[in-house]
């Protein structure tokens, strides 16, 4: 029989939050919500500063970014098959728009809850393995849903893609990037909560438990493999919750959602932002996407060139990407004004 009252030794080798949001967790109040309201006074102001196309593209990016951060930073767990939940999502939100004629918040729904279903069976397999050869299975898997995409040419139309995804939506006229920008915007905030509440909850603490000390937490009685099992399922369906609305938003889907390329990106953007920051993968996202647009419109070809040579040096220099950095140096900063 076990004490109620933890000693110090297992105080300090209870898993903490990882550093960004440690930092964000013991700010006083006021500043995290002048952080909440600077981010959505941002989120509001973004198809007005910037092509509201590259509004949509970041907030779908965002989705993504944070659904492999839930995976890599909270559990422990790199993934290089996340374009098969995203594009899964992209093809089924595309075909149930347009053969069912649904509103296109249905449709993504019903994107999103395919992904979760695909999650299922791959993540029952993969998350038997660790490191290296969880990455290897997931990009395995990835690839696999990429080759029956292009094969199964009679619903996914192969090369050509699925053209004229339309945005229904109880008649409202969202043919406007812009428009269909806020019509979006709640579903985005919605997934971000969703994972924010995750990583804050029991079961989120139990998470970094596994991903610091998985015999331990074996040991204290948590199933391991379901718990990583019901984290790889959350991850594929937010994301397949920005897939879903990034095939709405181009009103197309190609086979491009499923390349192996589009895993590789996502954790990219998961790196440059801080790996277990949650919200550094939503700073990523916008980064690289305004980036690749800019280099883009100057006709610059080699875009994969700067973004590379930009994580290369993020990772020798900020080694907890920019979000983690900055809630690192304000940590510090913190400590030294209360001497």
């Amino acid at each position: 029989m076990t004490s109620a009252v933890d000693t110090p030794a297992e105080k300090s080798a209870r898993p903490t939050p990882p550093s960004g949001l440690l930092t964000v967790a013991r700010a006083p109040g006021w500043v995290r919500y002048a952080l909440l309201v600077v981010g959505l006074v941002v989120a509001f102001w973004l198809p007005r500063g910037i092509y509201p196309a590259v509004a949509v593209d970041i907030l779908c990016w965002a989705l993504l970014a944070v659904s492999v951060d839930l995976l890599l930073g909270f559990t422990g767990l790199m993934s290089f098959g996340h374009a098969a939940f995203w594009g899964t999502s992209a093809y089924v939100t595309g075909l149930v728009a347009i053969h069912a004629g649904l509103p296109f918040p249905a449709a993504v729904l019903a994107g999103a809850l395919a992904a979760a279903l695909l999650a299922l069976p791959i993540g029952h397999l993969a998350v038997k393995r660790t490191g290296i050869y969880f990455a290897m299975v997931t990009l395995a898997f990835a690839q696999m849903v990429y080759y029956v995409a292009n094969e199964w040419r009679s619903v996914t139309k192969g090369e050509n893609g699925l053209q004229g995804v339309p945005r229904s939506f109880f008649g409202v006229d969202l043919t406007d990037d812009y428009y269909f920008y806020y019509a979006i915007l709640p579903i985005v905030l919605l997934g971000l909560l969703a994972a924010w509440r995750i990583v804050h909850s029991p079961f989120g603490r139990v998470l970094v438990g596994i991903r610091d000390n998985p015999a331990r937490a074996r040991a204290l009685g948590y199933p391991v493999h379901r718990y990583k099992l019901t984290a790889f399922v959350l991850s594929g369906f937010l994301a397949g919750l920005g897939g879903g609305l990034f095939a709405v938003g181009h009103r197309f889907v190609s086979l491009d959602v499923l390349h192996w390329t589009t895993s590789g990106k996502a954790v990219i953007v998961v790196v440059l932002g801080g790996i277990g920051t949650l919200w550094g993968g939503v700073l990523g996202a916008a980064l690289v996407v305004r980036l690749e647009d800019l280099l883009s419109y100057s006709g610059f070809e080699a875009i994969g060139l700067v973004t590379g040579g930009i994580f290369v040096l993020v990772v020798l220099l900020f080694r907890r990407g920019i979000w983690g950095s900055v809630a690192a140096l304000a940590l510090r900063f913190r400590r030294r004004s209360s001497r």
